[in-house]
């Protein structure tokens, strides 16, 4: 349970907050947006329409004053500690919103994301129940529910600090941007971070075809199934 949700809301990180919300690298089908908006509720990681429109915010101004994790103010702020910062003017923010807001699937997930959570802790509460009791349910919320979220979090946070402090810049060195592959094995590809800021609609972020980037051969496999369509590259590696 803990290795199946761990894919599951972490992909729903990658392949749809990220790749698809934030970035519309390609296209798909309304009950993929749908699996993905609840898959990437469960992660904890606010909404979407929060969690893209800081992300798209993030690229606008990024190691600016107005970055949301600056990795300017170091390490902590940039992996956990904005969290904990509000906005002192939040509404000149709202520009980053309005194509999200246009999504009436984005905007339901929003109006329910407390309930959606609160599915993904319960759920793997009740499969341990059914299999083994209180006991089982009790383990199985620990482990595939509270400290499976802890660890998708963190994995995540990775990116915003990890990947903007220490790493490779081989595509560009307009700002903090860098390359980990150590990264990359923790959040299904994410950590071609130096590739991903240069090509930022490219629906993969390891360009080469050995990069290890489970995000991008999901969204490829969807594209075979019809599931998917109008996947984006912006450079010419192949």
């Amino acid at each position: 349970m803990f290795a199946i949700l761990y894919v599951f809301t972490g992909l729903g990180i990658t392949v749809g907050y990220h790749r698809l919300f934030s970035h519309r690298s390609f296209k798909c089908t309304k009950w993929v947006e749908m699996t993905m908006l609840l898959a990437g509720g469960m992660a904890l990681q606010n909404s979407a329409l929060k969690w893209a429109s800081d992300h798209i915010r993030h690229h606008a101004q990024c190691d600016e004053e107005d970055d949301p994790y600056n990795a300017k103010l170091g390490f902590w702020w940039s992996h956990c500690g904005w969290l904990f910062w509000k906005d002192k003017n939040p509404a000149q923010y709202d520009k980053y919103k309005t194509r999200l807001k246009q999504n009436p699937l984005v905007m339901w997930q929003h109006n329910n994301y407390i309930a959606i959570v609160i599915a993904g802790l319960l759920f793997p509460f009740i499969v341990g129940f059914l299999y083994n009791g209180w006991i089982g349910g009790l383990s199985c919320f620990l482990l595939a529910g509270v400290a499976r979220t802890f660890f998708v979090l963190n994995s995540t946070f990775f990116i915003n600090s990890i990947c903007h402090l220490w790493g490779n810049q081989p595509h560009g060195t307009s700002d903090s941007s860098r390359d980990s592959w150590f990264v990359s094995l923790l959040t299904f590809g994410e950590g071609y971070h130096n590739y991903h800021h240069m090509y930022q609609t490219d629906y993969r972020n390891g360009a080469q075809w050995y990069n290890f980037d489970p995000s991008k051969w999901l969204i490829w496999i969807l594209s075979k199934l019809g599931l998917a369509s109008d996947l984006r590259r912006q450079s010419t590696t192949q």
